[in-house]
């Protein structure tokens, strides 16, 4: 692949990836008010969001299974196209049971946070892309790319409402056009994958390779199930505080309206993308896993205090500080994750950490909507952030002696 056309591909990438993150950070503060707007109860809004990332789960699955084999333009470009079918249908539906499976089938992201198959696609093309030295930025210009467009998505939330105004709609009715408008940004972001040149693909020898048994030594197997079981953890922790569910949370604790959490979200997004190149800069000085962990931890001891704050003000700060450093395991996770293993078992512990993250995470969303009807709704953000805490102590106790090999031998 040339110069020029390994650039044109990534820039096509990037461009695709951004038009899906826009709709992505939308759904992730509209979903739940969309459902809460269309008359059911927060137990249907959580099983809504369940079912959508239940979507993305199985999608998932099957992109790593059969991407290679059908081909990763015809994949994305089929995955980007189901996911517009999905949200337009979804917007038009108006029983319970339609609208959970077609938020299943377009796999409506709740999350706010694009880890769905085409974004996993992505991670695995990106890297043949660019050069050995150049593939970390590749890689974060691509997080900054999908982060500020999941930013901008959130911004967009206030849409339902100047659509009323601005056109004297139904709010109802102004909620459905801008799932239209979702569904149409996902069905053009499925041209710039149409557009790839086919050296982005597999070559047919190295498919052949790639279904032969994959040989894991003993050790990483052990690492990568016990990584694996503990991301499950975090992952069903963070099912039950995804974005739209937070969303909800301030709707009906403190009447905050669309536009209003649109902006709150845009500006959780922008830390979001910013806190990742702070935890670069952070892992060099402290280590990969204790910037995991020490970040985290705080993370979820703020999203603890939201149902304590005395006001809207004091809420939306306590969101922020948690959204500063929420992320900031997430890139430094993924490094850890790649240094302990052997180079030939990198896609597969990054693969099963992934799939282990996309189950758990798309599990509980229907019981954290269970729980703000009968017990009470902040409930779930309590349950969530103890489990993310449980998941920070027994990651710190379990691969403390295990280092990358940058830090065994002293910083760079």
């Amino acid at each position: 692949m040339s110069y020029l056309t390994r650039h044109t591909s990534l820039l096509l990438i990037y461009f695709a990836a951004f038009l899906r993150s826009l709709g992505i950070g939308l759904t992730g503060v509209i979903l739940g008010l969309y459902v809460a707007r269309a008359g059911f109860s927060a137990t249907i809004i959580g099983v809504v969001i369940t079912a959508g990332l239940a979507g993305a789960s199985v999608a998932t699955l099957l992109a790593s299974l059969r991407a290679d084999r059908l081909g990763r333009r015809f994949t994305m470009t089929g995955l980007s196209i189901l996911a517009a079918l999905g949200g337009l249908g979804f917007a038009f539906s108006g029983n319970a049971f339609s609208i959970i499976l077609l938020a299943f089938l377009g796999m409506l992201n709740g999350m706010g946070t694009d880890r769905g198959p085409v974004f996993s696609i992505e991670q695995a093309m990106i890297p043949q892309m660019i050069s050995a030295e150049r593939r970390t930025w590749a890689l974060s210009w691509y997080a900054v790319v999908t982060e500020t467009a999941q930013a901008l998505g959130a911004l967009a939330a206030g849409l339902p409402l100047l659509l009323q105004h601005g056109l004297n709609l139904d709010l109802l009715f102004a909620y459905r056009v801008t799932f239209g408008i979702y569904a149409a940004v996902n069905l053009v972001s499925a041209v710039p994958y149409a557009l790839l040149p086919s050296s982005i693909e597999v070559a047919a020898d190295l498919r052949a390779v790639k279904h032969e048994k994959l040989q894991i030594s003993p050790q990483s197997k052990r690492v990568i199930t016990k990584l694996a079981a503990l991301s499950g953890i975090d992952s069903l922790g963070g099912g039950l505080m995804t974005d739209a569910l937070i969303a909800y949370w301030f709707f009906q604790h403190f009447g905050t309206s669309e536009q209003s959490l649109g902006i709150v979200f845009f500006a959780g997004h922008v830390l979001n993308s910013g806190s990742y190149l702070v935890a670069a800069w952070l892992a060099r000085r402290i280590g990969l896993l204790n910037t995991m962990i020490f970040t985290h931890i705080p993370s979820s001891l703020f999203l603890m205090a939201l149902p304590f704050a005395p006001s809207p003000g004091w809420a939306i700060l306590f969101l922020l500080c948690r959204e500063a450093l929420v992320e900031m395991d997430v890139p430094t996770r993924q490094s850890y994750t790649i240094a302990v293993v052997e180079p030939n078992e990198r896609t597969f512990a990054s693969g099963i950490s992934n799939l282990t993250r996309s189950i758990a995470r798309s599990i509980t969303p229907s019981f954290a909507g269970l729980l703000m009807q009968r017990m009470a709704m902040a409930s779930p953000l309590f349950l969530g952030s103890g489990m993310k805490i449980v998941y920070d102590v027994l990651l710190y106790f379990s691969f403390r002696r295990l280092k990358p090999p940058e830090e065994r031998t002293g910083p760079s």
